[in-house]
């Protein structure tokens, strides 16, 4: 019998790959033996983190805006000419608008949702197919939304437009995964705390300061993401649908 946690061999496509959460994701699949194909919508750093993940294994960098539908049809139809099927993919992209309540501008609300939320969707939707085409009931394929702490308790911050999208992309996690586990597809998400990144620049600065708000006092680190990512991709969490794992180190299991 095989590693429980062995995903080696498997084909992943990872939004946002290319810094981030989404790096750190995607390093430990190149490491374990994944054909991993990144995107993002600037194509320099996209390029250059499939480079020097090629080192370890095998990442491919497609470079598309998936915030609208051309970019999303354009990207799947670049996979699909690549690849017969899709094993695993993680809906990473994301982004964020801070604004006071009486200064929130539309754009701010828009942009959001439409990367957050109704891409998720939408690409997960035209990828169904190639995620159907190499599933089973021994070998499902595996969806991972990345949501937010924010989207499961009130933020600090004014970030009206990215908490609301996110505790929508865990109520759409439920939903999709309702509709998709009968084609051996399992959609889950994980809801991340403080990882250092661009989007989170606080814990990336001042992770001394943000670890003291912490049950487990520090910051998530890459393997916290990475190894979750590999648990609920691998055979071992072939028994998750539909469900969201808050990875934040006890915040929001103490509220």
């Amino acid at each position: 019998m095989t590693d429980l946690f062995d995903i080696s061999g498997k084909v992943a496509v990872i939004t946002g790959g290319s810094r981030g959460i989404g790096r750190m994701i995607a390093t430990e699949f190149v490491r374990r033996g994944v054909r991993t194909y990144i995107t993002s919508r600037k194509a320099e750093p996209c390029l250059k983190t499939a480079q020097e993940l090629s080192e370890i294994g095998e990442c491919i960098a497609l470079p598309y805006d998936l915030s609208d539908s051309e970019g999303i049809s354009a990207f799947v139809a670049d996979v699909s000419k690549r690849e017969t099927h899709l094993d695993i993919l993680i809906n990473n992209a994301g982004a964020a608008w801070s604004a006071t309540f009486d200064d929130f501008p539309e754009s701010g609300w828009d942009k959001v949702m439409n990367i957050n939320l109704k891409s998720v969707f939408f690409l997960t939707q035209q990828l169904a197919p190639l995620l159907r085409a190499g599933a089973s009931a021994e070998n499902p394929a595996k969806v991972i939304n990345i949501a937010s702490t924010d989207g499961l308790k009130i933020p600090r911050l004014e970030t009206y437009s990215y908490a609301s999208s996110k505790a929508g992309l865990i109520q759409l996690t439920r939903l999709v995964a309702r509709t998709l586990v009968g084609d051996h597809i399992l959609v889950n998400a994980i809801a991340p705390g403080a990882f250092a990144s661009d989007m989170n620049i606080a814990a990336r600065d001042e992770p001394d300061r943000i670890s003291e708000r912490i049950p487990a006092q520090r910051i998530g680190q890459p393997d916290d993401i990475a190894g979750t990512a590999v648990y609920m991709c691998s055979r071992a969490g072939n028994y998750l649908v539909g469900s969201t794992i808050s990875l934040d180190g006890g915040i929001v299991n103490s509220l």
